[in-house]
């Protein structure tokens, strides 16, 4: 039997407000002839099947459209939730897609029997099992525990997550004696290498669970919630396949895949890397040095290249803020989008009150001479500097002139 393993598609997304709905269509369809080619038989989900807990209309079209297309290829197909995800949602229409031999497990059922899944192959036979286990929310691990301590806290969520895993697999054992069994899971493992998009799990990550707990009994453990695909270290196979799309620009240079178990060979999956839809791009340097970048630029992709702007200045110049305002604000070039831009100086400047002396006081300095220490670390040329307190003489007078007005 052939397995794919994916997880964290994160349906719905959006970067610094741009769809990615393209990028998970244009995966979707390298998907369905990796199944093709592959001759997949069953497909494996862990896992943050969508962003938002309360998914968009067309986020949820966009799922059904992307089920609808895998279901035609006659792979089973395995979902479970994970914590942007739902439960309630994902479980509603259990019965119809079980109709067409998929399987989404939302929430934890109240039986774990129910979470215990037989996969049947071509000529009928029972070939494996999988321990479908969606991502174990707190009520869910410490019913019936009191814990005083933060400490205590975490030791009883991952004495529960270990307990599920252990006691999902005696089920197995007990009902489907000697047939091989994978787990698949949506938590946070020690040790694992995250990026800026996964949001904080069981506690801010806190309560990471150490993989040697699963045991050694399953197989396999196709596990989701990291974005960066990477083995987790345990005496069994465990992998995070990883997003399938980049969700954050810390993820821009991660080689995003899909994972492939052939179980007539091993248990040891091959990793087959996703191509690359939409690069993102984060430029920095100087002022000079964006805009020199910004014409280097050449087109690669199917989609729109997303662009982070990182200006980085040694003295604090607002002049300087707004001719990057401009050249953001002009840029157009085809296949390129600046998505956000930010500004930051090395040489920190001064508050007021740091740019004198202790035994000088506020109230006896003149504006102007407050005003010309300020300026005094910008980067402003002769002309420049003269425009400035020409503006700044003008502001003062009218200042004063209405003060005279009140009294």
């Amino acid at each position: 039997m052939k397995i794919l393993h994916t997880a964290d598609w994160h349906i719905g997304k959006k970067l610094h407000k741009h769809e990615l709905s393209k990028d998970f269509d244009l995966f979707t369809d390298w998907l369905k002839e990796v199944i093709v080619k592959e001759s997949i038989d069953l497909l494996l989900i862990s896992g943050d099947i969508f962003d938002l807990a309360n998914p968009s209309s067309e986020a949820r079209a966009q799922y059904y459209k992307a089920l609808i297309k895998l279901q035609k290829l006659n792979c089973k197909i395995i979902a479970t939730g994970g914590n942007h995800d739902s439960p309630t949602m994902l479980d509603a229409p259990k019965e119809i897609l079980k109709a067409l031999d998929m399987e989404v497990i939302g929430g934890l059922p109240k039986e774990l029997e129910d979470t215990i899944i037989p996969v049947k192959n071509e000529q009928g036979n029972i070939e494996v099992i999988v321990a479908a286990i969606p991502f174990l929310r707190d009520a869910d691990l410490r019913s019936g525990t009191s814990a005083s301590t933060y400490e205590e806290r975490l030791q009883a969520i991952r004495e529960g997550i270990k307990n599920v895993f252990l006691d999902a697999w005696e089920i197995c054992e007990t009902n489907y004696p000697d047939i091989p069994v994978i787990a698949m899971g949506h938590l946070f493992t020690a040790g694992s290498d995250t990026s800026e998009s996964e949001r904080d799990i069981q506690i801010g990550n806190q309560a990471a669970f150490n993989a040697l707990q699963f045991g050694e009994n399953f197989k396999y453990i196709a596990l989701g919630h990291i974005h960066k695909p990477q083995r987790v270290s345990a005496n069994i196979p465990i992998f995070y396949s990883g997003s399938p799309l980049p969700l954050s620009f810390s993820e821009r240079k991660d080689e995003k895949r899909i994972l492939i178990l052939d179980t007539t060979k091993s248990w040891e999956p091959e990793s087959i890397n996703i191509p690359i839809f939409r690069r993102l791009l984060r430029i920095s340097g100087t002022l000079q040095e964006i805009q020199q970048k910004l014409e280097e630029l050449i087109f690669m992709g199917q989609l729109d290249s997303l662009i982070e702007i990182d200006m980085i200045e040694a003295q604090y110049d607002a002049q300087k803020i707004y001719m990057l305002d401009q050249l953001v604000n002009n840029f157009d070039k085809n296949g390129f989008e600046i998505v956000k831009q930010r500004a930051q100086f090395t040489n920190q400047v001064k508050g007021t009150s740091e740019l004198y002396s202790e035994n000088q006081q506020l109230e006896d300095l003149a504006p102007k001479d407050v005003f010309l220490e300020l300026i005094a670390n910008h980067a402003y040329n002769d002309e420049q500097k003269k425009e400035i307190l020409s503006a700044f003489d003008e502001i003062m007078e009218e200042v004063q002139h209405a003060e005279k007005s009140d009294q």
